[in-house]
């Protein structure tokens, strides 16, 4: 049942990343859910200056919203509350915080993925539990209920309701981060001439929303496995499934087969800063990399943008990525365990 009023968060509840990497990538304290990376050289004041801090205490990460207050929203012309950087955070009282209240048509119209509103009549959600098919869990532990609604669990955004998210609470989603080596006509891995590090190449997609590079993911559907949504949303988004026959779509399912199969890297699960979140939605993840190591599983797979994807293509990584939401920060974690190229410049030091 909802509760009536604020629920104090258990001891060891704050929010944190589970990213499933070694503690010497998590002590690192260089993961930020911010829009452009830091070098893997730089040190922690560094790192701060840059991305409004987003260091590792305890093995827990402490986030700072950042897209998640950004104006005006998207899809709209709606202008957040502004909300000062230092009264973010829940436990700094604002007596005066007067939050913009919200919701989008397109989720009041009540599409199947999409909750009813608050007080409808027989809507009663389980919050912090599985509620049938529709999961209200966190993955990053309890959240608070307050006056029935449930609360941002990293702060204030300026913004209530649950604009585009169709879910009150968590909005659980799932990206796929499909990688190969660069390779050269011969068929050799191709290293950077500065860092002498082979380029991974991953399957990014342009949003058609907001014109944002971004992984091929989406959200989890009722009762969908975790392991599906990242299949699904791949050929949907990048293999443009949907409007394939399904004499095609049986091709493609069985080229896929060998790389979701195979063993796999799960990079992140957790909170995101989305430019979509409210105080009463957000979005969580689950980042999971699948590697075609020799590069023959993904040869003559046909790349062909779909669904929410203007464009799709292989993409080089390195520093100078510039993606949707968190989507940087997955990627830096798969380079980090891949041990491939990243830094443009090691001798730049300090800068944007």
């Amino acid at each position: 049942a909802v509760a009536a009023g604020p629920m104090p968060l258990p001891a060891g509840a704050l929010p944190r990343a589970v990213a499933v990497l070694s503690f010497s990538v998590l002590l690192s304290a260089r993961g930020a859910v911010q829009r452009r990376p830091a070098h893997s050289n730089l040190s922690a004041s560094c790192w701060s200056r840059l991305h409004r801090v987003n260091m590792f205490d305890n093995y827990n990460v402490k986030f700072h919203h950042s897209k998640a207050l950004t104006s005006p929203y998207p899809g709209s012309h709606i202008e957040r509350s502004q909300v000062p950087e230092d009264k973010v955070g829940w436990l700094t009282e604002w007596k005066d915080y007067n939050p913009v209240e919200y919701t989008a048509k397109s989720v009041l119209a009540r599409p199947s993925w999409a909750d009813p509103q608050m007080n409808d009549e027989g809507f009663s959600p389980k919050f912090n539990e599985r509620d049938g098919e529709v999961e209200r869990k966190s993955l990053n532990g309890l959240y608070v209920i307050e006056n029935g609604r449930p609360r941002n669990p990293v702060g204030r955004t300026g913004l209530t309701g649950r604009g585009l998210l169709g879910r009150w609470g968590p909005n659980h989603a799932a990206d796929p981060v499909i990688t190969r080596w660069k390779r050269d006509g011969s068929g050799n891995k191709v290293a950077h001439p500065i860092s002498g590090k082979n380029i991974l190449q991953f399957v990014a997609i342009k949003r058609r929303d907001c014109g944002e590079w971004a992984i091929p993911g989406g959200m989890v559907d009722p009762g969908e496995k975790i392991t599906d949504t990242l299949k699904r949303e791949f050929e949907e988004e990048a293999l443009n499934s949907l409007q394939k026959s399904p004499e095609e779509k049986g091709k493609l399912e069985k080229q896929l087969q060998k790389l979701f199969s195979q063993e796999h890297l799960v990079v992140y699960r957790g909170y995101v800063d989305d430019p979509r979140n409210t105080d009463n939605a957000w979005v969580e993840t689950e980042a999971v990399n699948y590697h075609d190591e020799t590069g023959e599983m993904m040869d003559n797979l046909p790349l062909e943008a779909g669904d929410d994807a203007g464009v799709v293509k292989w993409v080089d990584i390195s520093e100078k990525l510039e993606l949707y939401a968190s989507h940087v920060y997955f990627i830096k974690l798969v380079i980090e365990k891949r041990g491939a190229h990243w830094i443009e410049d090691p001798g730049s030091g300090c800068h944007e």
